[in-house]
C-alpha cells in the first residue's frame, strides 16, 4: 500500500469517526469503516490509526471542554452529565469500528485500548481542567453541605458525578479518591467537629447520642443513594472519631444525663444506646467500663466502710446483693452481657467486699438469717433464690476460711436450737461451699450434721432405756446432743457452772447409759451452748406463807389467781431462776457463790432478767438501775405478765455478731489455723517437687490456698523458716534460694 492509499484511508476513517462523535451516524456503513481498519493494521500502519484516532479525540474534546466552562455558572452538573454520556457513547461505537486494532495494535504495542484512551482524554482534557475541576469538587461538596441542613438537593446530578469519577479511575478508584473523596471527608471533619461541640452544648447525654445514631444512620444513606459504597467505611469512622471518639468522656461526664445519672436512676435503655454508640469505636467499651467501675467502687465502698452506729449485718450484705442485683440488671439490658463488663463488675465487688475485715462474719450472719424458722414473708424457693445470691458474694470473698469459721458457730446455733428452717436448704447450701471450695471446707459442716442425726437415734435408745428400766429423770424431759469436738465450735475453756441438782440427776443418768455403750469417751457439758423450758407460776395480790415469795417451783399460797408460763431460757439462766423456787430473794453474791458462773455472763443473765424488756423482766432488782453490781438484791416480779405463752428471754447484749474482744479472739485461732494449713501445703509441694526455687514455692502455695485464703507473703516465708528448723526443708548449699525436701 502507498503513501496516498493510505491517507486516502484514513481521511476516510477520520471522517467517519468524525460523524460518530457528532452524532450523526446513520448514513455511516460500519462494516466499510471496519474493512477499512483492518487494512490498515494488516499492512502495519497501524501506528498511524492509533495516533490519528488520539487527536481526533482531543480535537472533538476541546469543543466539549468550551461547553463545559461557558456553563460553569448554569447547568454546570447536567451539562457535564450530558458531554460524559455522548463521549461514552461515541467511544463504544468508536471501539466496535477499531476492535481490530484494539485486538493486534495495541497487545502488540502495550498500549491502551481506544475506550480507555477515550476516557484518559475526557479526564485530562475535561474533567481535570483547572477551573472544571476545582469547580466539579466545590459544587458536589456545596451540595452535600446544603443537604446536612436539611435543603433538597438534585441527588441524581451528583450521583452520576461521582460514578463518572469512579469509571474515569479506569480499574481503580484514584480519581474519584482525589477529586471528591478527601476534600469530602476533610470537610465532613470539621463539620462534624463544629457540630458535635453545638449538640453537646444543647443536649443531654441520650439525645446526643440519638442524634449521633441519626447522623451515622443519615450519612450510610447518603453514601447508599449516590456516592460510592466504598466511602461508606470512611465517612462513618470521620463521624464515629469526630463525634464519639473525641467526645466520649464529655458524654460520660455530662452533669445530670451522663454515665453516673443513668446508673444511679436505672435507665437501662439509655445505658443500652450508649454502650452501642461507644462498641463503635476503638477503646469505647474499655472507657465507659472505667467510668462504671469508678462508681460502683464508689458505691460499694460507702456500703462497707460507713458502718454506722450498730450495722445490722443483714441490711449490710443485703445492701451488697441489692448492689449487685442492680449491675447484673445492667449487665443484661443493657451491656449485653459483655464479658469485659462482666469481668469489671466481679472484681469491683472483690475490691470493696474485702476492704471491710467483717464481711465474712456479716455474710455468714446474713446466711443464718435466711436459714432460722420464722423468715416472714418468703417461701422456701425465695429462700434459696437469696441463698444463691449470697454465694455470689462468698466467690468474691478472699478470706473463705473466715467464714468457715463463724458458719460453723452459726450452724451450731441453728441446729442445737432447732431452728433451722429445713435441713434439706442447709444441706443444700454446704453442697454449694463444696463445690466452691472442696470436700476439705465443708468436711466438719457435715461432721456436725452426723452429730446430730446420731444424737437423734441415742435420744430415742435413751428413752427406751429409762421406759425399761424405769430410771428417774427427776421430772426433767432431758434431750442431750453429742457433739465431737474437733467438728464444732466448742470453747477450750468450758465455763463453770453448778447445775441444779433435778437437771444434774438426769445428765448423770445419761452419761452412765451413753459411756457403758462408747466405753473410753469422754463427755463435758457445755452449758453456754445448752438451753431449758421452764414451767413457770406467778402470783399476784397474795397471801403468802412461809416467807415463799413466788410458785416458781414449791411456794405455798392462799390465792388461785396465777399466771402460768413456759420460759424458754439458756442454761445459766435456768440455773440462776432455779434458785428463786426456795427462797425469798437473793444477793448478787449469793446467786455467784451458788451458781459459780463466770461474772461476765452472770451479769448478762441478771441484765436480761431485770433490765431487759418489760415483758420480759421475770425479776426486779433493788436499786433500780441499769447496771448489775454487789449488793444488789433479786425478787420475782409479782407483776409480771406476757400475751404469750411460752415466752423467750433474751440475753443482754448478746448481738448476732461478736463484740470486738472475741472478734481478736476469732481472728487469733484464725491465723493459728492459717499457719498450719501454709506448712501442710509447703510439705504437700515439696514432697511432690522434691527440689523448689523460693519463687516458684511461694507462687504454688498461694495458688493452692487461693480458695480459702491469700496468705501473706511474710507468713509463708515464716513458716519456710519453720520447718527448715524442724528439718522438715533445707536449703541447697550452691543456692540458698533453692529449697529440697527431708524424707
Amino acid at each position: 500500500m502507498d503513501e496516498t492509499y493510505v491517507n486516502n484511508i484514513w481521511n476516510f476513517l477520520k471522517n467517519g469517526i468524525q460523524e460518530v462523535q457528532r452524532k450523526n451516524n446513520a448514513e455511516l456503513s460500519f462494516e466499510e469503516l471496519y474493512k477499512n481498519v483492518y487494512k490498515m493494521v494488516f499492512h502495519k500502519h497501524g501506528e498511524k490509526l492509533y495516533t490519528g484516532l488520539r487527536e481526533v479525540v482531543r480535537e472533538h474534546l476541546k469543543k466539549v471542554q468550551k461547553d463545559v466552562l461557558n456553563s460553569l455558572n448554569n447547568n454546570f452538573l447536567q451539562t457535564l452529565n450530558q458531554a460524559w454520556n455522548d463521549h461514552q457513547t461515541a467511544m463504544v461505537m468508536i471501539r466496535d469500528i477499531v476492535i481490530y486494532m484494539d485486538r493486534v495494535y495495541v497487545q502488540q504495542n502495550n498500549v491502551e485500548n481506544v475506550y480507555n484512551l477515550g476516557l484518559i482524554i475526557f479526564r485530562d482534557q475535561v474533567v481535570r481542567y483547572r477551573c472544571i475541576q476545582d469547580h466539579l469538587k466545590r459544587t458536589l461538596l456545596n451540595m452535600i453541605a446544603c443537604e446536612r441542613k436539611g435543603d433538597v438537593v438534585d441527588r441524581g446530578a451528583i450521583r452520576n458525578a461521582c460514578q463518572m469519577l469512579m469509571i474515569l479511575g479506569l480499574d481503580g478508584r484514584s480519581v474519584y479518591e482525589e477529586d471528591f473523596e478527601r476534600p469530602f471527608l476533610k470537610m465532613s471533619r470539621e463539620f462534624f467537629q463544629m457540630e458535635s461541640e453545638k449538640f453537646l452544648a444543647q443536649n443531654s447525654a441520650i439525645v446526643y447520642i440519638k442524634k449521633v445514631e441519626a447522623r451515622i444512620n443519615e450519612e450510610i444513606e447518603r453514601v447508599l443513594h449516590y456516592l460510592d459504597k466504598s466511602t461508606q467505611e470512611p465517612i462513618v469512622n470521620v463521624v464515629e472519631r469526630e463525634m464519639i471518639s473525641k467526645q466520649m468522656k464529655n458524654i460520660m461526664e455530662m452533669e445530670n444525663s451522663g454515665l453516673v445519672h443513668m446508673l444511679k436512676n436505672g435507665k437501662t435503655r439509655d445505658l443500652a444506646c450508649m454502650y452501642m454508640l461507644f462498641s463503635r469505636v476503638p477503646y469505647g467499651l474499655k472507657t465507659m467500663c472505667e467510668c462504671m467501675s469508678s462508681y460502683l467502687r464508689e458505691q460499694g465502698k460507702a456500703l462497707v466502710l460507713d458502718e454506722g452506729e450498730g450495722k445490722n449485718p443483714v441490711d449490710y450484705v443485703q445492701s451488697l446483693l441489692d448492689l449487685k442485683t442492680q449491675f447484673d440488671c445492667f449487665l443484661v439490658e443493657s451491656f449485653n452481657n459483655d464479658r469485659l463488663f462482666k469481668q469489671t463488675i466481679a472484681g469491683d465487688f472483690e475490691y470493696f467486699l474485702n476492704l471491710n475485715s467483717h464481711s465474712p462474719e456479716y455474710l455468714s450472719l446474713f446466711i443464718d438469717d435466711k436459714l432460722r424458722q420464722g423468715v416472714k414473708g418468703l417461701t422456701e424457693q425465695e429462700v434459696e433464690t437469696i441463698l444463691d445470691k449470697a454465694m455470689v458474694l462468698f466467690r468474691f470473698m478472699q478470706e473463705k476460711d473466715v467464714f468457715e469459721r463463724y458458719y460453723k458457730q452459726h450452724l451450731g446455733r441453728r441446729l442445737l436450737s432447732n431452728k433451722s428452717v429445713s435441713d434439706d436448704s442447709e444441706k443444700n447450701i454446704i453442697s454449694k461451699l463444696k463445690t466452691e471450695c472442696g470436700y476439705h471446707f465443708t468436711s466438719k459442716l457435715e461432721g456436725m450434721f452426723r452429730d446430730m442425726s446420731i444424737s437423734n437415734a441415742t435420744m430415742d435408745e435413751f428413752r427406751q432405756h429409762t421406759h425399761t428400766t424405769g430410771a428417774s429423770l427427776s421430772g426433767v424431759d432431758l434431750t442431750v446432743k453429742v457433739l465431737t469436738t474437733g467438728y464444732w465450735p466448742i470453747q477450750s475453756a468450758t465455763p463453770k457452772c453448778t447445775i441444779p441438782a433435778a437437771p444434774s440427776h438426769a445428765f448423770e443418768v445419761f452419761r452412765r447409759f451413753y459411756l457403758t455403750k462408747h466405753s473410753g469417751r469422754h463427755l463435758t457439758l457445755q452449758h453456754h451452748m445448752g438451753g431449758a423450758d421452764l414451767n413457770a407460776t406467778f402470783y399476784s395480790n397474795i397471801k403468802k406463807d412461809n416467807c415463799s415469795d413466788v410458785g416458781l417451783g414449791g411456794a405455798q399460797v392462799t390465792s388461785l389467781k396465777t399466771r402460768k408460763h413456759i420460759l424458754q431460757v439458756s442454761t445459766f439462766q435456768m440455773t440462776v431462776l432455779m434458785l428463786f423456787n426456795s427462797r425469798d430473794k437473793c444477793t448478787y453474791e449469793e446467786i455467784q457463790q451458788e451458781t459459780d458462773i463466770p461474772e461476765r455472763e452472770l451479769v448478762r443473765v441478771l441484765q436480761s432478767f431485770a433490765c431487759g424488756k418489760p415483758t420480759q423482766r421475770v425479776l426486779t432488782k433493788q436499786p433500780k438501775s441499769k447496771e448489775i453490781e454487789r449488793g444488789h438484791v433479786f425478787t420475782v416480779n409479782d407483776h409480771f405478765t406476757s400475751k404469750l405463752h411460752r415466752v423467750k428471754i433474751q440475753t443482754v447484749a448478746a448481738k448476732q455478731e461478736e463484740s470486738e474482744p472475741e472478734r481478736k479472739e476469732t481472728r487469733q485461732k484464725v491465723d493459728d489455723d492459717r499457719k498450719h494449713e501454709i506448712e501442710a501445703v509447703i510439705v504437700r509441694i515439696m514432697k511432690s517437687r522434691k527440689k523448689i526455687q523460693h519463687k516458684v514455692l511461694v507462687a504454688e502455695v498461694i495458688q493452692q490456698l487461693s480458695t480459702r485464703f491469700l496468705p501473706s507473703l511474710v507468713v509463708i516465708k515464716e513458716r519456710i523458716e519453720g520447718l527448715i528448723e524442724r528439718e522438715y526443708l533445707a536449703r541447697t548449699s550452691e543456692n540458698r534460694k533453692v529449697y529440697t525436701y527431708i524424707a
